[in-house]
């Protein structure tokens, strides 16, 4: 109701003026009174009629949201709580002029009145909450409306009325007339929103009310949800909502009913996108590299700053805009206390105010969308460099590989480019802090004249202890990087081969290594953080050093400090520490920006791979495929030696080219140097048509076997079904838990090697290209399976293919058109199989080897034959045993516990909801137990009340103007200032050391916790989790730790005691501004509240979607030659960036609901200091101390600042906290059993046997994993050979990494000499045994390192060991000998001179139990045989536990167990196998044996003699006469092959 009739009794002009009833207050207070009591009786009839009819239908009726959109249900209930709010403030201060002036009748009406209209709109208020906001009708009811309307006419009446008397009479208070016009406004507003919220069309809320329905309608699909918001946002928003950030409510709405999934999340537009900045970051790097095509610091820099230009000068606008209003209180401070203290003229007081809140306003919107387009320019930079940096990794050349690890490479994208996106930041702050400096020295020098130039000095000597500052953290942050490039390297390395060294137990080392590593991290990283200590010292102490040197100055010099000008020094040295709070950050950030573009330039300029080192002609241009003309490659072009020499060879279209040779020989780099992977010293390279390319080491990508297969080509399903079938894949697919939609882990953790390396050949064969490459595809499965690929896919599917195979298998040769036999980097033979294999002695080896296998086959089987008949009967036994065992278990098969199935590599893990208080004591009391913690606090409390009580001081004792003293004299005023800016100084220094002390200790304990946790996690939990997650812990999060959160925590609890210390300060000056602190910091907390559960799951988010772009990184490096040989480079970018963008999009709506919270805190803040001015301005001159005001407004200046900023520090640590939150998941993760039980540790000769007992085992993987070994006994005895074979998948590996403890099984126990493996530390086993594993596995440093990475042996021993493996004169070769380099993977090293090593280690071990997993698979048969030499001449008195897909590497053994689907099939001598009709070993030498008679007819003549008798001594074993009682008939053979049970046999009789 019209406030200006309230308080019309100030004044008896217009009481007994008969002429003027109409206008009379009296009259107009009952036409209020009667109004407000009929509205409340009509109100309370409808109230009570709605509660009866709701009760009747059983309860109120179901929310519907929309309808309050519809209705601005919360922009008319923020109406009425503030009529309530200006009712309850005219009540209070008509009740403080009651207790200055006395009691009236006029105060009596007003109270009355104004209590009255307090009572009502509450009234009005609850109705709109109870039942308006669970109306389903889209009209206000009319009795609303008519008192609305009503409301609205009466308030723009007495309006009209009081100006009117104003300014004839002047008898009214100026503030009621500024009450009265805030009521008027408030009315019309209720008047739009009651009758325009039927209006579907064109109104602010329209876009919301879509967006809003759409996010309730459970019926849509997320990605409708989320492209609708898209446009929203990006398209169809209004002003309005761009100016208010009201576009990201939706988000947020949506965050605070669930936790949001990226789903949720809106779509980037092209401006924002990874694409539209990556494509103009890269021209202009390509315009700016100049002729010297050398990317330097400077292009970079350049480049980017292009890339980002808009955004650069829109907030450099906006940053002018924003400082410029900052300046504009201190400006006027002075004359506001001049008006305080002076006579008062009303206009100019209002007009005082209307400034200061323009500027606050101005300021508020300039600093909230500067702070959004900054982070859209930090998402751009940022995108465009990973881009970039990407793109770069994809095209390295292979010299350029050798000196970036993979690791280095994931750092410049998760570290480098990150800092340069987040320095946007900080961009502007460098001139910003001149222009500041500038203003600052204008506003002093207009109050304080030539003493401004005191201050001038001192910020100059603050800036100058900057300079060394600076120069030392940017030498301390270049080695806190190096070191954590070198950490980064050395981790992703173990993470990629953390089976190998828990097998050999090396994993205790190796996190040594990496301890090692981060203690020398930690040294620069405390030099670091010490420095950056240093400089926020320096810097929050710079306002009141700068104080005292002006204030100081000016008593020096005479001139006279009134309060006036004191305050406007103060709020001027204020503006200037909020400079002094980012500068550090700035000059850090600096330091830290300008590392890691150097990197990155250092980087981009590495030679990339040649494109025309390959001349590619289109398919039918000729019919030349392949050819290599007078080619001489390297790998190290600065080399004196090539590693291909001479090479000529010519494939035509169809042709099929087999290359083999020794280990070392050349021959994948033969492969490589067709792909055009190796850099060309001279002569020419061309192919004819697409190709495809099988590398010897699978490479798979993380995701569904079906992906892997497609490759990015469309589904056909009949070609895929024959691809499947052609790479026997079908029996596979058919085990696993989702078919071809299992997902596998990365580097296809959770298959078998033959499994990988046929899904490798599938991916190959389904691209339909014109020329294949094979290297070696046949090593890694068994013999059923090779041939079965081999006749499948290289002789029937690539019928009319041009192919090239690597192989060591020579049965695979005579098919070949052309063969190609390779030694020392040259091509020494080639031809076809009958025309070389006499020409030459570099095949002859090849095939002699074979005839060597031969041989000793033979030598075993005569031995073994003359105990045939004696074990026949336990033979039997065995068999019997072992049948009745398979049935046991396959009655009790398990497929899937409780009928579930559950993808092995699942989506990462995030925590939802709130981070919880024990989450921060838990990090607040990890160092000295939280006690640091305390003293920061008690230390930044001290801080703030000596500078609040400093600043009193000064204007306490300062005169209240110039023609009045001072209240102290000169000296004492200045010496008890600096005695409080001393004080002040101290306690920066204590919480700054204090802060830098406890952020350092806690990450270092957080760093070793997780790393050990890590390393003692079973390695289903590497099975399950892609090394990009884990690296994104040790790398994105553990640098948070390191550096920012403690930062982060302190200028929260700073910035919370400073908003403390303004309260009071304020509340002192104005108390009534007390009693709107408490509502308005109400309604803040609900905003935060709810805000924050959208802000939190963002920044998960963030967290989670920055995993997969480190993953899709590291996965691109490993398989860059791959993706380039099937052309597929633009597929790979477009998924780089798309999960870049998914990555950005949280980033860019973190910041845009940051915006949307602050925004409006800042307009809640200005409320309350638009009150106090209000106030200060109204109240009776002499109330109050002019000095006490004017510090109260110098405050109430940064209250909206300092308001919002405790919130949003408060949002910033709990997400900060979420880096924190992500370490302690992996800081509980499940352990493996111990290392060592001090009460159970076997004996120093243990085991001394080497027996093993396997008693009814039972492995799965995972509990919602099928049984891969279903109930195994056997026993291997000690010092006896045994060769374990079957199918690929059939369980081999696992039962191997079971004796390893690798896997723990659900059922049965192994024993070994005794000892149950289960009882005793997990390093006293794997220690006491040794393993050749499936994969030969090399680490970046020396090859005495490789060779003993726990520094056990002396270097004569590794010596004789590599001499031993025939690898030590190839090593005696190479600079350095043992010191020479070994890179990441051994990949300046050949595959089999890496299996070499791995041989080489266990010879120094030289275990009682020796394992060997495919050991064999990746080296030619020569080699093969060597290593068989030396293993049974090394180890002829150890269990050797065999698995093998060449029969020749087996067929020497004691015994053979054949496994079958997780069951022992077999498992007897071999000669007693092989005697077996239907033998499962028996058929494998059907697929082995004839191939190996027919290479060599001419050298088998020299073993004639030999065969002779052992078929001999097989005949009469089968009661047979000799080779002359059988005939040659077609039928006589056939008689004699039922006659002969084994089919060895019948193939050795047909050979002779």
């Amino acid at each position: 109701m019209g406030i200006a009739a309230k308080f019309s009794p100030l004044s008896s002009i217009l009481t007994d003026d008969a002429t003027n009833i109409p206008l009379t207050p009296r009259l107009l207070h009952g036409y209020s009174g009667s109004l407000y009591l009929g509205f409340f009786i009509l109100l309370f009839i409808d109230w009570l009629g709605r509660k009866f009819r709701n009760n009747s239908n059983g309860g109120p009726k179901q929310i519907l949201r929309s309808n309050n959109r519809s209705l601005f249900y919360k922009q008319t209930l923020f109406c009425c709580v503030l009529l309530v709010l200006l009712n309850l403030f005219v009540l209070l201060l008509n009740l403080f002029y009651w207790y200055i002036y006395g009691r009236t009748n006029e105060n009596i009406i007003t109270s009355r009145d104004t209590l009255l209209g307090t009572f009502v709109w509450s009234f009005v208020s609850l109705y709109l909450h109870t039942h308006v906001s669970n109306s389903t009708e889209s009209l206000y009811p009319i009795v609303l409306k008519v008192w609305w309307f009503s409301f609205s006419l009466i308030s723009c009446f007495c309006l009209v009325l009081d100006y009117v008397n104003y300014q004839q009479n002047q008898y009214l208070a100026p503030q009621f007339l500024v009450f009265e016009a805030l009521s008027t406004f408030i009315s019309l507003c209720l008047c739009y929103v009651g009758f325009s919220g039927n209006i579907k069309n064109g109104t602010i809320n329209h876009l919301y009310q879509e967006s809003e329905s759409l996010l309730n309608d459970n019926s849509r699909e997320s990605k409708t949800i989320s492209t609708i918001i898209t446009l929203s946002t990006t398209r169809s928003t209004s002003i309005f909502s761009l100016l208010t950030f009201s576009w990201v409510h939706p988000l947020i709405a949506t965050g605070y009913k669930k936790p949001l999934d990226l789903e949720d999340v809106p779509e980037l537009d092209s401006v924002n996108s990874a694409r539209g900045a990556f494509s103009v970051l890269r021209s202009k790097l390509e315009s700016g590299q100049g002729e010297n095509s050398q990317i330097s610091t400077f292009v970079l820099a350049k480049a980017v700053i292009l890339t980002i230009w808009r955004e650069i000068l829109i907030t450099a606008l906006l940053s002018l805009v924003y400082t410029l209003a900052s300046y504009v209180g201190p400006f006027l401070i002075d004359s506001y206390v001049e008006y305080v203290n002076g006579k008062r003229d009303i206009k100019k007081g209002f007009l005082l105010v209307s400034a200061f809140i323009l500027a606050k306003i101005v300021e508020c919107l300039a600093q909230r969308h500067q702070d959004f387009k900054l982070q859209q320019a930090g998402i751009k930079a940022r995108s465009s460099l990973v881009a970039t940096i990407y793109l770069k990794g994809l095209t390295l050349s292979s010299q350029s590989k050798q000196g970036q690890s993979n690791g280095e490479i994931i750092n410049l994208m998760a570290v480098d480019a990150e800092r340069i996106g987040e320095f946007s930041h900080y961009m502007h702050n460098p001139w910003i802090v001149v222009l500041q400096v500038g203003l600052a020295l204008v506003i002093l020098y207009k109050n304080l004249g030539l003493s401004s130039l005191a201050a001038f000095v001192a910020t100059i000597i603050v800036v100058s202890t900057n300079i060394p500052l600076g120069r030392f953290q940017k030498k301390f942050q270049e080695k806190l990087m190096m070191y954590k490039d070198k950490r980064m390297k050395t981790t992703f390395e173990i993470l990629k081969n953390m089976r190998i060294l828990k097998l050999h137990g090396w994993e205790m080392k190796f996190l040594s290594r990496i301890h090692d590593i981060r203690r020398d991290e930690e040294r620069w990283l405390y030099k670091n953080n010490f420095t950056l200590a240093m400089i926020t010292f320096a810097f929050w102490v710079a306002p009141t050093f700068v104080a005292i040197s002006t204030f100081g100055t000016c008593i020096l010099a005479g001139i006279q400090l009134d309060s006036g000008k004191v305050l406007s020094a103060l709020a001027t040295f204020k503006i200037l520490q909020e400079s002094a709070f980012d500068l550090p950050h700035t000059v850090s950030m600096i330091a830290q920006t300008k590392v890691s573009l150097d990197r990155i330039a250092s980087f981009l300029r590495l030679q990339d791979l040649d494109s025309d080192l390959v001349e590619k002609n289109p398919r039918g241009s000729s019919d030349t495929a392949v050819e290599i003309i007078n080619g001489n490659f390297s790998w190290d072009v600065t080399s004196a030696n090539p590693t291909l020499i001479d090479i000529n060879f010519r494939a035509v279209h169809g042709m099929r080219v087999a290359v083999c040779g020794t280990v070392g020989s050349g021959k994948s780099s033969l492969l490589s140097c067709i792909l055009g992977e190796v850099p060309k010293l001279s002569g020419n390279v061309k192919l004819g048509g697409s190709r495809a390319y099988v590398g010897q080491t699978p490479w798979i990508q993380s995701g569904k076997i079906e992906e892997n297969i497609l490759f990015g080509k469309e589904m056909e399903r009949e070609r895929y079904d024959k691809v499947l079938e052609a790479c026997a894949l079908m029996e596979d697919l058919a085990v696993l838990s989702f078919g071809d939609q299992t997902v596998i882990g990365e580097r296809g953790i959770n298959l078998s090697g033959g499994q990988k390396q046929r899904i490798q050949i599938a991916r190959a064969l389904y691209h339909d290209a014109d020329i294949y490459l094979f290297d070696d595809p046949f090593s890694a499965v068994d013999a059923h399976t090779g041939s079965h690929i081999f006749k499948k896919c290289m002789l029937d599917f690539l019928e009319s293919k041009t192919v090239i195979y690597v192989t060591h298998q020579v049965e695979f040769l005579p098919d070949a058109d052309l063969i190609l036999v390779m030694k020392d980097g040259r091509i020494t033979q080639a031809g076809k199989y009958d025309d070389i294999v006499n020409t030459g002695s570099n095949f002859i080896e090849l095939v002699g080897a074979h005839k060597e296998a031969l041989l000793e086959m033979g030598k075993k089987l005569t031995s073994d034959i003359k105990d045939a008949n004696e074990n026949k009967r336990n033979q039997g036994n065995v068999k019997n045993q072992i049948q009745e065992e398979n049935v046991n278990s396959q009655k009790g098969k398990e497929v899937y516990p409780n009928g579930k199935k559950r993808q092995l590599v699942e989506e990462e893990e995030r925590e939802k909801g709130k981070v919880g208080l024990s989450s921060y004591l838990k990090y607040l009391t990890i160092a000295y137990g939280g006690a640091l913690a305390l003293l920061v606090f008690l230390a930044q409390i001290t801080f703030e009340v000596l500078q609040i009580s400093g600043s009193y001081w000064m204007t306490w004792a300062s005169s209240a103007s110039q023609s009045i003293e001072a209240r102290v004299g000169s000296s004492k005023h200045i010496i008890v200032y600096v005695g409080f800016g001393i004080g002040c100084a101290f306690c920066v220094l204590t919480r700054s050391m204090l802060v830098m002390k406890a952020g350092y200790e806690t990450a270092n304990k957080l760093f070793y916790k997780m790393h050990f946790c890590i390393f003692r996690a079973p390695m289903s939990f590497f099975d399950s989790n892609p090394s990009g997650r884990i690296l994104n812990r040790a790398s994105a999060d553990q640098s948070a730790v390191d550096v920012k959160l403690p930062d982060t925590m302190i200028l929260f609890v700073a910035v919370v005691i400073q908003l403390f210390g303004i309260v009071i300060v304020m509340s002192l000056a104005a108390w009534p501004a007390f009693l709107f602190f408490i509502p308005i910091i109400g309604i803040c907390v609900c905003l935060q509240r709810y805000y924050i559960p959208s802000a939190r799951e963002l920044a998960r988010l963030v967290g989670v979607s920055k995993a997969p772009v480190i993953q899709h990184f590291s996965e691109t490096i490993s398989g860059s030659t791959t993706i380039r040989s099937f052309d597929q480079n633009g597929r790979f970018e477009n998924t780089c960036l798309n999960l870049i963008d998914n990555y950005s999009r949280p980033n860019l709506h973190v910041v845009g609901a940051l915006d949307w919270l602050g925004l409006r805190l800042d307009m809640l803040s200005s409320v309350i200091f638009s009150f106090t001015l209000i106030f200060l301005v109204s109240i009776p001159e002499g109330t109050i101390n002019p000095s006490t005001a004017g510090l109260a407004v110098t405050y109430g200046l940064y209250l909206n600042k300092i308001q919002g900023w405790a919130i949003q520090k408060l949002c910033n640590v709990e997400i900060r906290f979420i880096s924190v939150e992500r370490i302690f998941q992996y800081c509980c993760i499940p352990s493996e059993p111990p290392l060592e039980i001090e009460s159970n540790r076997p004996d120093s000769f243990w085991p001394s046997h080497g027996k093993v007992d396997i008693i009814n085992l039972q492995v799965r993987y995972a509990p919602h994993m099928p049984l891969v070994l279903r109930g195994i006994t056997c026993s291997f005895h000690g010092g006896r050979k045994t060769g374990i074979v079957g199918r690929t998948g059939s369980g081999k590996s696992t039962l191997i990494q079971t004796v390893f403890r690798i896997v723990e099984p659900i059922c049965g126990e192994i024993v070994i000499d005794g000892i149950n493996i289960s009882s005793i530390g997990l390093h006293d086993l794997r220690s006491r045994l040794s393993i050749i594993p499936q994969d030969p596995t090399m680490f970046n440093g020396s090859v005495r390192s490789n060779m003993d990475p726990l520094e056990e042996y002396t270097d004569d021993q590794i010596w004789e060991a590599l001499d031993k493996c025939q690898i030590g004169d190839e090593v005696r070769k190479k600079e350095g000998q043992l010191d020479s380099t070994v890179t990441e993977n051994g990949e300046n090293w050949s595959m089999g001179q890496r299996q070499l090593v791995c041989l080489g280690r266990v010879l120094l071990k030289k275990s009682k139990i020796l394992f060997l997993d495919e050991a064999t698979a990746s080296v030619d048969t020569a080699t093969d045989n060597m290593i068989q030499k030396t293993l049974r001449q090394h180890f002829s008195d150890s269990t050797v536990i065999t698995i093998a897909h060449r029969i020749t590497s087996v067929v020497n053994s004691d015994m053979v167990l054949v496994l079958h689907d997780g069951l022992i099939e077999e498992y007897d001598s071999p000669t007693k196998l092989l005697e077996e009709k239907l033998s499962a070993f028996s058929n494998d030498m059907d697929f082995w044996v004839p191939n190996l008679f027919i290479f060599d007819i001419a050298a088998a003549a020299t073993t004639y003699l030999l065969f002779v008798i052992t078929v001999s001594n097989l005949l009469q074993h089968h009661n047979c006469h000799g080779p002359h009682k059988f005939g040659l008939g077609h039928g006589g053979v056939i008689e004699k092959r039922r006659q002969i049970k084994s089919p060895v046999y019948y193939i050795i009789y047909i050979f002779l």
